[in-house]
C-alpha cells in the first residue's frame, strides 16, 4: 500500500481512470472516497454547485485556495474556455505532490498552476509574481480559520473587480460562521447559499457564493 490516503487515491487514479479525461479522473476520485477511504475533496454533490455556479461566471481568470488532490481544479480546469487561467494554492507540500501527477494525468496541466506556499504570502504577489490583474472566480476550501482573512486579503490587494465571484465550502460543517458574517453583512457582496451535504456523506452542509461588488 502506498504510504498516504492521498497517494492511494492517485494510485487509484492511475490504474483505473482514463489518462488525459478530467472527467473520469473526477469519476474515480469520487468512486474512491465514497467506496474505500473518505477524503476531503468538494465531491460528487457539492461538485455539481460548483459546476453550476462555474458555468454562469464563465471566468478567465481563476483563483483556488486549497489544492488538496487536485479534485476540485481538475473539475473546473475541464469547464475553462480556451485561454484562461486557473492558479491553485497549497500549503502543503505533501498535497501539492499528488495533486501535480493528478492534475497532468487528467490532461489540464496547461491550464492549472500551482502555488505552494500560505495563501497569506502567495495572495500579496499574485499581481507582481503571477501577472495576475484581477480574478474573475475565487473557489475557497482550505483552513476555515482562513476564509475572512483572505478574502479581506484579495480585497486589500485589489484583486477582485465588479462581479467576481467567491464560492466558499464547508460553511455549515466544519463551518465558517465569521466568513458568512463577514460577506453577508459588510456590504460588499451579494450572497447566495446553497445547502448540501458533506462530501459522500449524510451530514448537512453548504457553499455560500458572494459576488464582489465593487469598491
Amino acid at each position: 500500500m502506498a504510504q498516504s490516503k492521498e497517494q492511494r487515491i492517485l494510485e487509484f487514479v492511475q490504474e483505473n481512470a482514463v489518462k488525459g479525461d478530467p472527467q473520469s479522473v473526477v469519476e474515480h476520485i469520487d468512486k474512491y472516497c465514497s467506496q474505500k477511504e473518505w477524503a476531503m475533496n468538494v465531491g460528487d454533490e457539492k461538485g455539481l454547485i460548483l459546476d453550476k455556479v462555474f458555468k454562469e461566471t464563465n471566468p478567465t481568470t481563476v483563483l483556488e485556495l486549497g489544492t488538496y488532490c487536485g479534485y476540485s481544479a481538475i473539475r473546473m480546469a475541464r469547464l475553462l474556455k480556451k485561454g484562461s487561467r486557473l492558479l491553485t494554492v497549497e500549503m502543503q507540500p505533501e498535497h501539492a505532490a499528488v495533486a501535480k501527477p493528478m492534475i497532468e494525468f487528467a490532461g489540464v496541466q496547461d491550464k492549472v498552476q500551482i502555488l505552494e506556499g500560505a495563501t497569506e504570502t502567495i495572495i500579496p504577489s499574485l499581481k507582481t509574481k503571477y501577472e495576475v490583474d484581477q480574478v474573475d472566480f475565487v473557489f475557497i476550501d482550505h483552513f476555515k480559520n482562513f476564509y475572512t482573512s483572505d478574502t479581506k486579503l484579495l480585497e486589500k490587494c485589489g484583486l477582485l473587480k465588479k462581479g467576481s465571484v467567491l464560492l466558499a465550502d464547508n460553511v455549515v460543517y466544519p463551518g465558517a460562521p465569521d466568513f458568512l458574517e463577514y460577506v453577508r453583512t459588510s456590504g460588499h457582496y451579494d450572497c447566495t447559499n446553497y445547502p448540501s451535504h458533506v462530501e459522500y456523506s449524510d451530514k448537512l452542509d453548504a457553499m455560500e457564493k458572494a459576488v464582489f461588488k465593487g469598491n
